[in-house]
C-alpha cells in the first residue's frame, strides 16, 4: 500500500472515531473487542464436502453445485488454500473440520475407529497459524447412512456404530482444545428422516435421544470440548419428517446443558434466527450459530452483507452475549473461486459484527426505556449511514491484511499460480 493511501485511511478513521465518540462509542476499544472474536471457518468450502475417504458421492441431503477449477484434492492442498484465505481475513480465527477429513496414512479406520492421531496434521498446522479447530462427526456419505438413518436407526448394530463414532469425535474435539489452548466446539447433526409421511414420529426421536445420551455420557473434558446439537426443518430426502428438529434439540440442549446450534438455513424462509438468540439463551448457556445464506431454504450460498446477517450480529451485541455465542460459517459454493468464497463470507461476517459493535446500544436502550421510540428509530436509521466502513478499513490496515477489494488481486494471483495447475 502506498504511504498516501495509508494516510488517507488513517485520516478517515480519525474522523469516524470522532463521530462515534459523540455517542459514547470508543472505536479503539471496539476494534480490540473485535480482534478477540474467533469466527469458525468451514473447511468443506474448499473441497465441495468430499473429504478424503475416497468417495465423491454425497448423501444426507447435501449437494454442491459448480465445478470451478482448483478444488483441493488432498489435505495438504486444503490446508494450503485455507492458509491463503486466512491471510486475507483480519484477526485470529478457527477452522471447522468434519470427521471425513481424517488422515489415516492409508490404514483402514472406519468412522467409529477414528482417533486423535488421525488429525495430528491438522493440529500441527493450526499451531503454526495460531488458530483453533472445531469439529463435526460425519453422519452422512457412508454405507451405514444410505437409508437415511444413523443415531435413530431401528437396527441397534447400526445405531451402535454411530454412537461409537460420536464418542470418538468428542475425544478428538478434546484433543484439539487441549493441544491448541482454544476450546473445540464439537457439533452433532444427523440427516435422519423420511421423505414421506411417517406412521411413527415418536420412536425415532426416542432412539435419537437415547443415542445422544450415550454419546454424552462418555468422560470427555468439557474445558477442551464443547458439545453442540443442530436441528433442521427438512432436507432433501427428509422433506416430511426430520427426527432432529429444532424443537427436539432446543428441549434436549436445555435439559442436558449442551450448546444449541442454530443454522441460518435450517428454518422456514420467513423465520429469522436473530429473534431466536435471546429466547434460546434464557434456557441454554451457549449457542453455536451456523451463518449461511439460504437463497432457497438450505442452499448454503456464500454469506453476503445483507439485512439478516446484520440482524444476527446486532442481536448478539445488543444482548451482550458475544461471550456465549460461537460464530461459525456453513456454506459451499463450487461455482466460484473457493478461496474468494471463504474471504467474502468471513470478511462480511466480521463487517456485520463491527457495524453492530459501533452502535451506541446503551443510548438506544435508554430511549426505549423512556418510551422515546421516535428517537430510537431515528438514531437506528441515521447510524446506517455512519462511516463504519472507514473503521473497517483501518482495522484491516492494523491487522496487516488487504484493505477493501485489494484481496481479490491476491486471490487471482494464487489462482493462476496454484489452483489452475491442479
Amino acid at each position: 500500500m502506498m504511504p498516501d493511501d495509508q494516510k488517507a485511511i488513517e485520516s478517515s478513521y480519525e474522523q469516524a472515531k470522532a463521530l462515534y465518540a459523540k455517542w459514547g462509542v470508543d472505536t479503539d476499544q471496539v476494534l480490540d473487542q473485535l480482534a478477540r472474536i474467533r469466527v469458525s471457518i468451514n473447511c468443506w468450502q474448499g473441497d465441495d464436502v468430499r473429504g478424503f475417504e475416497g468417495s465423491d458421492e454425497l448423501t444426507g441431503g447435501i449437494q454442491v453445485t459448480g465445478n470451478y477449477p482448483g478444488a483441493a484434492r488432498t489435505p495438504d492442498e486444503l490446508r494450503q488454500d485455507l492458509a491463503k484465505a486466512l491471510s486475507l481475513i483480519p484477526g485470529k480465527h478457527k477452522v471447522n473440520i468434519h470427521a471425513m477429513y481424517a488422515e489415516t496414512k492409508g490404514a483402514k479406520a472406519d468412522r467409529n475407529e477414528l482417533k486423535p492421531e488421525h488429525f495430528q496434521n491438522w493440529v500441527e498446522w493450526a499451531k503454526t497459524l495460531g488458530i483453533g479447530l472445531d469439529f463435526n462427526p460425519t453422519y452422512f456419505s457412508h454405507p451405514l447412512s444410505d437409508d437415511g438413518f444413523t443415531l435413530s436407526h431401528q437396527d441397534p448394530k447400526i445405531r451402535q456404530f454411530w454412537i461409537e463414532h460420536g464418542i470418538a469425535c468428542r475425544h478428538i474435539g478434546a484433543y484439539f482444545g487441549r493441544e491448541l489452548g482454544v476450546p473445540c466446539v464439537t457439533n452433532t447433526w444427523v440427516p435422519d428422516g423420511y421423505k414421506d409421511l411417517p406412521a411413527d414420529r415418536l420412536a425415532p426421536r426416542r432412539r435419537l435421544m437415547e443415542s445422544l445420551d450415550q454419546i454424552l455420557a462418555a468422560d470427555v473434558d468439557t474445558r477442551h470440548n464443547i458439545d453442540a446439537v443442530e436441528g433442521k426443518l427438512f432436507g432433501i430426502g427428509s422433506e416430511s419428517y426430520v427426527v432432529g428438529s429444532n424443537d427436539f434439540y432446543l428441549a434436549y440442549a436445555a435439559k442436558n446443558n449442551v450448546t444449541l446450534c442454530l443454522d441460518a438455513g435450517h428454518f422456514h424462509p420467513t423465520e429469522s434466527i436473530a429473534d431466536k438468540i435471546s429466547a434460546a439463551l434464557l434456557f441454554v448457556d451457549h449457542l453455536l450459530l451456523h451463518v449461511s445464506r439460504p437463497v432457497r431454504w438450505d442452499s448454503d450460498h456464500v454469506v453476503v452483507f445483507d439485512d439478516e446477517l446484520q440482524r444476527i450480529m446486532e442481536e448478539i451485541i445488543r444482548s451482550g452475549v458475544s461471550d456465549r455465542v460461537f460464530i461459525a460459517l456453513d456454506f459451499f459454493d463450487g461455482s466460484i473461486n473457493r478461496i474468494a468464497a471463504w474471504t467474502i463470507g468471513t470478511r462480511n461476517t466480521l463487517k456485520a459484527l463491527l457495524k453492530a459493535m459501533l452502535e451506541p446500544t446503551a443510548v438506544l436502550k435508554e430511549y426505549e426505556a423512556k418510551g422515546d421510540l421516535t428517537s430510537r428509530l431515528a438514531l437506528m436509521e441515521e447510524l446506517k449511514s455512519y462511516p463504519w466502513a472507514a473503521v473497517w478499513d483501518y482495522y484491516c490496515l492494523r491487522q496487516n491484511v488487504p484493505v477493501r477489494d485489494q484481496w481479490l488481486a491476491e486471490v487471482k494471483r494464487y489462482e493462476q499460480e496454484v489452483l489452475l495447475k491442479r
